[in-house]
């Protein structure tokens, strides 16, 4: 379908990230002057050092994992010794050779994103924009910002993205004190990896190099990791943790961490100290507004720096939208790219849908993934909506079966009545992809009813899903059984 709205307006837009880069490209569609400034590289951070090369990481440990546990299906791996006598090899990680390919595999990513920004007819400035008055933006753009370029606009577009958060008492030093931006310069697995943090982040590493066979001590704040997800995948996954060898230190704070030789210490708030070779510090991140005339332009922002935004990404100021992790929305690269989507849709006069929280599909990436979308069971426990919920174990399913998975579930949560899909958790094998079908019948309002009636393939994973809908069938929706 082709569109036959065409604008005449000009767009700049400060940050060439998920957000910057599909604002870009809608502002192009729509016919409109577009400007990029990044100065790192199109798709920002989210792509060169951070989920792109992240979740490459994670795939590496996948693949390392699906080798070790091959026994299980009957898969043997053996060499010949010198006598002709069969030895079982090991799995070796080459660290060099790992990150050396993610970081390939970014700037790859990179390149093809600005390669369709340039055919899209946008025009890309490298260097550092800040706002400036009359609805401009001013780039510095020569060695040490001596060279400027001034770009004017009707509309601007700011998505600056966020940086990890330091601690005073915890310097990174790039070498043994790691922010997760500084882990791929490593030519060998850490000895001990100290993984502060317990959250999205943290999780995802600190599961990441286990499976890649590094020793790893997870120190969690609260008395679960992943706090505020949903509490049985929360459980799941510090199941397998365990079982795998990681040491979860709950309810535990890190005071401090030091450079001692080769190692770290990290010295909790109790006094006890952990010893390890190197440690990751997973403790949030901050947004990169500072100093880029934001308060001088009367753009709202919170105490943390991010930029207030409502549901189409518009800012105090009417002709200023922001998107991604600059702002007070949900951070996932998903919801900055429908962000600078919406901001330019609102801003040039198409048809606009306004974001909502509950729609959103998030995923972690850890091994078993942990997929969530809309109202979660807290939220009927806490009293905010009358709900149902329907637990199902993957171990019963059949394909499970086949491919050896024991840990996971299917979590569906239904409004009480009329028994419309209201949200749902996934936990297990690329539980990113399963959720889908769940976050579609949330944001089409499908009930359990019609999910249940629409064929799976069996055998599948996915079968489970229409499994618990169809075990939700009942007059009252009362949930038999929680699995």
């Amino acid at each position: 379908m082709s569109l036959s709205f065409e604008s005449t307006q000009s767009v700049a837009i400060i940050g060439g990230g998920p957000g910057g880069y599909e604002a870009a490209l809608a502002a192009a569609q729509l016919g409109a002057e577009v400007t990029v400034v990044e100065r790192a590289g199109i798709g920002g951070s989210a792509v060169i050092t951070d989920v792109v090369p992240s979740k490459t990481l994670i795939a590496t440990a996948d693949a390392a994992v699906a080798i070790s546990q091959a026994g299980d299906l009957g898969v043997q791996l053996f060499a010949r010794g010198a006598e002709g006598k069969p030895l079982k090899p090991e799995i070796a990680i080459n660290m060099g050779a790992v990150n050396k390919r993610l970081l390939s595999l970014a700037r790859q990513q990179s390149d093809d994103m600005r390669a369709g920004l340039v055919e899209a007819g946008v025009r890309i400035i490298s260097g550092h924009g800040r706002l400036d008055s009359d609805n401009a933006v001013v780039v510095s753009t020569g060695p040490g910002g001596t060279d400027f370029d001034r770009i004017e606009a009707d509309t601007l577009l700011i998505s600056v993205g966020a940086s990890p958060r330091e601690l005073p008492s915890a310097k990174p030093d790039g070498q043994r004190i790691l922010t997760w931006t500084q882990l791929y310069d490593m030519k060998a697995l850490p000895g001990h990896l100290i993984v502060v943090g317990s959250g999205v982040t943290g999780a995802e590493f600190a599961s990441a190099y286990m499976n890649l066979g590094a020793k790893v001590t997870l120190i969690s704040s609260r008395d679960q990791v992943l706090p505020g997800e949903d509490t049985d995948a929360a459980a799941v996954l510090e199941r397998v943790f365990k079982r795998g060898g990681m040491n979860v230190l709950s309810t535990s704070r890190a005071d401090k961490v030091e450079r001692d030789g080769d190692g770290v210490i990290v010295t909790l708030s109790d006094g006890r100290t952990v010893e390890g070779s190197h440690c990751l510090l997973a403790v949030g991140s901050i947004p990169n507004t500072a100093g880029i005339g934001l308060e001088e332009a009367g753009v709202q922002m919170t105490a943390s720096g991010h930029i207030q935004v409502n549901k189409v990404a518009r800012t105090s100021v009417p002709n200023i939208y922001a998107a991604g992790d600059c702002t007070t929305f949900v951070p996932l690269a998903s919801v900055a790219s429908m962000q600078g989507r919406t901001a330019i849709f609102h801003a040039l006069g198409d048809v606009v849908i306004p974001l909502e929280r509950r729609r959103i599909t998030s995923n972690i990436f850890t091994a078993p993934e942990i997929a969530t979308v809309g109202w979660q069971e807290k939220d009927i426990t806490d009293g905010l909506i009358n709900g149902v919920v329907h637990k199902l174990p993957l171990a019963a399913n059949p394909r499970a079966k086949m491919m050896g998975i024991k840990d996971g579930f299917v979590k569906l949560i239904a409004r009480e009545g009329s028994g419309t899909v209201i949200g749902g958790v996934i936990v297990g094998p690329r539980a990113s992809e399963l959720i889908y079908p769940i976050a579609i019948a949330v944001e089409r309002r499908l009930t359990v009813d019609q999910v249940s009636r629409v064929f799976a393939v069996y055998p599948s994973l996915s079968s489970s899903i229409t499994d618990a809908a169809r075990a939700m069938h009942v007059v009252d929706h009362t949930v038999y059984g929680d699995a």
